[in-house]
């Protein structure tokens, strides 16, 4: 009998309507235990190479864990993976809130989609039963309608529901998949997959909840981290504050994007602050299943916004792409921007990165008013900032279309000077951390399968000599002994890199909040992960094999990326993200291309890559026991 998961992944062809359960043996289950790795089995199993992202034969996968919905802080989260329509490449995002474990409940580990819908559907899954239903009436609308229509209808106010809004049926390429009407899969531009198959969400509800082989064994986790969060002040400010409470520290290190990348210091970056929005606006705090930390952000105003709560409040990656990106200082606004992009189904970070992308943009003379419809884009105009929202979310005029292709497919419409100002890799929008100034996150952006990414790899100050006894301890148990500065990117930087890449893997596969079960400041560190696992499922996994997990996701992602066509020249910075930075304390700093480049030699090398190509080796996969993917790779 299997313990944490009910040996169910279900196949539904919205072409024909059709639906199936695929089931798999337990040894199946311990060599890929969940997230992008049931995910890429899948799409490569499926997609023929070479198919556009919007195409119907594009493969979209919603998978859960091993873990999911156990009784602990942390666990549940889901991942959609399918090809991005805003890259080309392997699409990934994760999303926590309390679908995932109901979805669990609901008696399946994962949803597999194929084909397109003649019609607008949704996928109702209850008690190990699935059923296509009728979703025009609901094409249209957003997040918070979606939801609230569906439990209506159903006659059930407890069923959670994963939707792509009004910016994936219009295909804006940064459309997210949201749940809960605030939590975003919001990376690479999934929602828009959702939208050209004609899928409008997924609603689930159940109470087929897995078994545990050692059930005191996760309770007695549960303990664990419910003493350390009594203790852990950080912890404790994660909650109080959300993200949000990393925007001082971000400044003051000089790493705060301000002015589309240009600099690292936001002169009003106190105004943007997460303390600022705890003494302002912020009305609640709201929580994932089962999670103690309660880090999400509840706002709310009166004012001209009319913010309503249930749309969530803005984490530090809003806070930055619409503030100090766009040099916004009114809170407010920027609470607006991100309770729409959660309404509408957009990914803040893409979203508010391309509208900063238009900002300069314009005010350079690149963009003219025939492109943004006559509407002034300058820094520091919220108004502005919201108008291009809205365009950008329903494809609205000139404007709304470029916006809505992602700031690298606009600017190769635009030309050269445009591509100049670009934050992207692999066209995916840089997050909030600068590789000038954390350069192992040079590193990661380049090789990382989706792009620009600042949760695949632990972040470089954690592994300064002065990061303190619990980071470097937690570290030391991946191995990781020879702590370097921040700047740094030798031979030790680029070993922490791809030790913690595989790391995050494991977080992603698994889908474990890395706020909870990160290697350094969290709840729990590495030890404990093989610990809950094996209580779980009544496995012997250790962290050796549960590492080689993490390195499965990374590899069969990038073997995604080769049958694309990808190779080490697609692993690059945009010129912009190499530029020096001006102004506050990091005024000068830059990383050189040709640092990127020694640090990717390295890299490959050590991940068993072939470093002219950037590509995984046959012979790597068969020590990861995944050769098979190579099908079809020249």
């Amino acid at each position: 009998m299997p313990h944490g998961y009910h040996g169910k992944i279900l196949i539904v062809n919205l072409s024909t309507g059709r639906i199936q359960i695929d089931q798999h043996d337990a040894a199946w289950y311990r060599t890929y235990m969940g997230g992008a790795n049931f995910g890429m089995y899948y799409i490569l199993k499926y997609m023929p190479p070479g198919v556009d992202a919007f195409d119907p034969n594009n493969v979209l996968t919603l998978m859960l864990s091993v873990l999911t919905g156990a009784p602990f802080s942390g666990q549940s989260r889901m991942t959609a993976n399918a090809k991005s329509p805003l890259t080309g490449a392997i699409g990934d995002a994760q999303a926590g809130g309390f679908f995932p474990a109901e979805m669990k409940n609901a008696g399946f580990d994962g949803v597999v989609f194929l084909g397109k819908a003649e019609k607008p559907v949704y996928l109702w899954l209850n008690n190990g039963e699935a059923e296509l239903r009728d979703a025009s009436h609901l094409w249209g609308l957003g997040s918070w309608a979606t939801e609230t229509r569906i439990r209506e209808e159903l006659g059930d106010g407890k069923i959670e529901v994963a939707c792509c809004g009004p910016a994936g049926e219009h295909l804006v390429r940064t459309a997210a998949i949201i749940n809960m009407r605030n939590r975003a899969a919001g990376r690479t531009g999934l929602g828009a997959v959702m939208g050209s198959k004609n899928l409008k969400a997924v609603a689930v509800r159940g109470s087929l909840r897995p078994t545990y082989a050692d059930a005191k064994g996760v309770k007695a986790v549960a303990t664990l981290g419910a003493a350390e969060f009594k203790t852990n002040r950080g912890m404790q400010e994660l909650g109080e504050l959300g993200t949000a409470g990393v925007v001082l520290s971000q400044e003051f290190a000089g790493g705060l994007p301000t002015r589309n990348y240009q600099s690292g210091h936001f002169e009003y970056a106190e105004e943007i602050s997460g303390e600022r929005l705890a003494e302002t606006i912020l009305v609640d705090r709201d929580t994932c299943y089962a999670c103690i930390v309660r880090c999400k952000r509840e706002v709310a105003t009166d004012d001209e916004y009319q913010i309503k709560r249930e749309l969530g409040g803005p984490e530090y990656e809003t806070i930055a792409t619409f503030g100090s990106y766009c040099e916004i200082r009114d809170l407010a606004a920027i609470s607006k921007a991100n309770a729409l992009c959660n309404d509408y189904g957009l990914d803040t970070i893409g979203a508010g990165a391309t509208i900063a992308w238009a900002i300069e943009c314009y005010e350079d003379g690149i963009l003219t008013d025939a492109d943004t419809d006559g509407l002034a884009l300058r820094w520091g105009d919220a108004k502005a900032m919201l108008a291009a929202l809205e365009a950008m979310a329903f494809r609205r005029g000139r404007l709304g279309n470029l916006l809505a292709e992602g700031s690298a497919r606009a600017a190769a419409q635009i030309g050269p000077d445009a591509q100049a100002r670009l934050i992207t890799v692999k066209g995916a929008e840089a997050p909030a951390h600068m590789p000038q100034v954390k350069r192992s996150m040079g590193l990661i952006y380049a090789v990382n399968p989706f792009g620009a990414d600042h949760q695949s790899s632990e972040h470089d100050t954690s592994y300064e000599e002065n990061a303190g006894e619990r980071s470097l301890g937690w570290l030391a148990e991946l191995g990781l002994t020879r702590p370097v500065p921040a700047t740094d990117l030798g031979e030790e930087k680029v070993e922490f890199t791809l030790i913690t890449q595989y790391w995050t893997s494991l977080m992603d596969v698994l889908n474990l909040c890395q706020f909870d079960w990160g290697a350094t400041w969290q709840l729990y560190g590495p030890a404990t992960v093989a610990q809950v696992v094996n209580a779980v499922t009544g496995w012997d996994t250790t962290l050796a094999e549960l590492m080689d997990v993490g390195a499965r996701r990374v590899n069969l992602m990038k073997v995604f990326n080769a049958r694309e066509g990808f190779t080490r020249a697609d692993d690059k910075l945009s010129p912009r993200l190499h530029q020096p930075l001006t102004g506050g304390v990091s005024d000068g700093l830059r990383v050189t291309e040709e640092e990127i480049e020694h640090a990717k030699d390295l890299y490959y090398k050590l991940a068993g890559w072939d470093v002219a190509t950037g590509n995984p080796t046959v012979e790597r996969l068969a020590e990861l026991g995944i050769e098979w993917a190579m099908n079809g790779i020249n």
